[in-house]
């Protein structure tokens, strides 16, 4: 900065021609002192608030030229509204704000820019504002024109710009308490660079393409803030958006340079503002010891959400939510983007993939009869007409076991109590008691896993409780009241079929186990969603498995996903390595030992040996390779099993693997309680877990990587 410094110093003696070194520190391009005017080319700006700090951040190329074009219309700017960022944001010309469309934000100032000025310690360049800027313009226009530079002006905010000539053009804030009689404006201090066009300053600004081939919703779990610097899910989610379409670059190269795709759009859903602004935070707030009040307001902000999802008023008030804002954002979408044919995804990370699971777990398939005669019959009980236990028995075709009921003054509420022994007592058949209980136990529970799967081929059917529940000491009465589903809860229908369903860390598989689930029936399917895909971090406190509910009796080891890069990590391949290299020395220090062992206990046959030798050189590497570590033949096993299970893990995911693993980094690998928390809230940022998720989207749409990852 000595440079700077001395330049400084020659500028405050005016010296009419600064010094070639003291130019070059400020980058100056080479301009001939007698060349023509070019007006400056104005790119658009807008705000946002970082770190309690304004930070201002260029629209890309094809969002900047739209505004222009606006702009220059002639037509007024009152009024003129013009989508940018794919769509996600609007412009109001007029106001010279920007609004989000799918989402609550807060407003941001848009500014049309032309010049920019940068502190030493400033991060980014700062556009001056519109009407200043269009006073430096015509300043420098003069200057240019009639060569006549070393050019002063003060800004509003008493700060000087002086345009020393074109290459040359500094700025100095004014010094606090200093008046008329105080120091001139060139003693004020370390001045700021200036520059005139954004070509002259350097920006990233990156444009995505304009076709949406997906649509993917975005949940989030407890709290407001989604990762380690305290973000909310809409700044986590365009941390996930960039990843992908940085990736869509890398992978799918082929397929965008033939014009195949385009990319695939995440929109948040927010289900955390709307529970906690039904005054749940004022009774919460007057029950909360006064004491370590910090730790008190972060635990009823964030932890307390799970405990909210397992009661049955706030669980309502979160389903609600979340059908409610994915339906309401879809319709938008679609109003917004009238060509839009893709498909559309869920993803839902920590807590909000359990919502998911549940609101998936509960949609009805419009293709089943006794799926739809539910409906029509959940619409009746929801509108307040309760059927009487004749026309229940009626519908379940079964009027002619009324009088038996009526005989021993059973009614629908007495009904809801008995057993299968309890019917079975009273002359009900077998085929009858199971209907009655099912139909009965289904209306009690009418949002568990519960219903009846009378058509497989259908894939919305859902398997009885008696198939995902085993114990040989329960009787069937007994798992009337289990449901996996919220008690007393409502779950909406969505007005559109997910196609796949991401989970990221979830705790799904704990959750179920409480309910007390034991098992999930390999032929069962989401009745709307075709795809499954739970994925995780091996550090993850927070994550569990899926595929052992399935699978009860059998252990493997989940997927591990493939790094982006088309390999695996390196301190994996050598951890792999040296316990390989461990298993082999093993091995032939074991069979050297058998080897002396036998050559010391062998019969004195010597001829008769000799003539078996090559035979039992040949088996015994057979059985030292089979016998001699336990860890070896579990290997082996689980080898086995990786080739079978993609066929026998069920149909959640329709025939595929369910359970996906990431590899940790190398430093999470020395301490995995210290990584703990971070690796629960790394998928924001992951590129692996990104691009599994691009990976599985295109193959429905027949699209595949460049080069696939091992």
């Amino acid at each position: 900065m000595s440079s700077v410094q001395s330049q400084q110093e020659q500028l405050s003696q005016s010296d009419p021609s600064p010094s070639p070194n003291s130019c070059s520190s400020f980058e100056l391009i080479d301009m001939d002192a007698g060349s023509l005017y070019e007006p400056v080319s104005p790119h658009w700006f807008y705000c946002k608030i970082i770190d309690s700090k304004e930070t201002w951040i260029p629209f890309n190329s094809e969002d900047s030229q739209q505004l222009e074009e606006a702009y220059s219309s002639g037509k007024g700017c009152n009024g003129r509204v013009v989508p940018t960022d794919g769509g996600r944001y609007d412009v109001h010309l007029g106001e010279r704000m920007r609004y989000a469309v799918y989402w609550d934000e807060l407003a941001s100032e848009v500014r049309r820019c032309t010049w920019f000025y940068k502190g030493d310690k400033d991060n980014k360049y700062v556009p001056y504002s519109e009407s200043f800027s269009q006073v430096l313009e015509e300043t420098y226009m003069l200057a240019v024109t009639l060569d006549e530079w070393k050019k002063k002006l003060e800004s509003p905010n008493r700060e000087i710009i002086i345009l020393h000539n074109p290459k040359l053009m500094v700025h100095y804030q004014p010094v606090a308490g200093s008046d008329d009689w105080g120091s001139t404006p060139t003693e004020q201090g370390r001045p700021r660079t200036v520059k005139r066009g954004v070509e002259n300053i350097s920006v990233d600004i990156h444009c995505e393409p304009l076709q949406i081939d997906h649509l993917v919703f975005v949940v989030h779990g407890i709290g407001p803030a989604c990762d380690l610097r305290f973000r909310s899910i809409v700044q986590c989610v365009n941390d996930f958006r960039s990843v992908s379409l940085n990736l869509l670059q890398t992978h799918f190269k082929k397929a965008q340079e033939n014009q195949q795709i385009g990319r695939v759009e995440f929109l948040p859903v927010n289900w955390h503002s709307p529970l906690h602004s039904t005054g749940v935070d004022v009774d919460l707030q007057r029950i909360t010891l006064p004491s370590i009040n910090r730790l008190r307001h972060f635990t009823n902000d964030t932890i307390l959400d799970v405990f909210f999802y397992n009661s049955p008023t706030y669980c309502q008030t979160i389903v609600d939510t979340v059908a409610s804002e994915m339906n309401r954002i879809y319709t938008l979408f679609l109003q917004r983007n009238p060509d839009f044919k893709g498909g559309v995804s869920i993803a839902g990370h920590s807590l909000g993939s359990l919502i998911l699971f549940d609101i998936l777990t509960n949609q009805k398939d419009s293709l089943g009869d006794i799926d739809s005669e539910k409906d029509s019959l959940n619409i009746v009980m929801d509108q307040g007409d309760t059927p009487t236990l004749e026309e229940d028995l009626k519908k379940l075709q079964l009027s002619e076991f009324f009088d038996i009921f009526e005989k021993e003054k059973v009614d629908k509420e007495a009904l809801a109590l008995c057993t299968d022994r309890d019917l079975q007592e009273i002359g009900i058949p077998l085929g009858p008691r199971k209907k009655i209980l099912n139909y009965f136990s289904t209306r009690k529970n009418s949002m568990g896993i519960k219903r009846p799967a009378p058509q497989p081929a259908s894939g919305a059917n859902i398997p009885k409780e008696s198939e995902f529940c085993s114990s040989s000491n329960t009787r069937n009465g007994d798992y009337l009241d289990v449901g996996i589903g919220q008690v007393s809860v409502k779950y909406p229908r969505l007005i559109y079929k997910p196609e796949i369903f991401f989970a990221f860390g979830s705790p799904i598989g704990m959750f179920l186990t409480v309910r007390g689930l034991k098992r999930i029936d390999p032929n069962y399917r989401f009745p709307t969603c075709k795809g499954f895909f739970n994925i995780y971090h091996p550090f993850d406190p927070v994550a569990y498995r899926i595929e052992p509910m399935v699978v009860p009796g059998v252990e493997f080891e989940p997927m591990l996903i493939p790094h982006h890069k088309g390999r695996k990590r390196m301190h994996l391949e050598l951890r792999e390595g040296l316990t390989r290299m461990s298993m082999d020395l093993k091995n032939n220090l074991l069979g050297s030992l058998r080897m002396a062992w036998k050559s010391f206990t062998r019969a004195p046959y010597p001829a008769l040996q000799a003539s078996e030798t090559p035979e039992e050189t040949e088996a015994e590497p057979e059985s030292t390779s089979e016998k001699p570590s336990d860890v070896n033949t579990e290997e082996t096993s689980v080898a086995v099993k990786e080739e079978v299970l993609p066929i026998n893990v069920g149909m959640l995911n329709g025939g595929q693997r369910i359970d996906y693993v990431l590899q940790e980094k190398p430093i999470e690998s020395f301490n995995e309680y210290l990584f703990a928390l971070q690796s629960h809230l790394c998928y924001w940022e992951s590129e692996d877990t990104v691009l599994l998720v691009l990976k599985e989207i295109y193959q429905t749409q027949g699209i595949f990587l460049d080069q696939p990852l091992q």
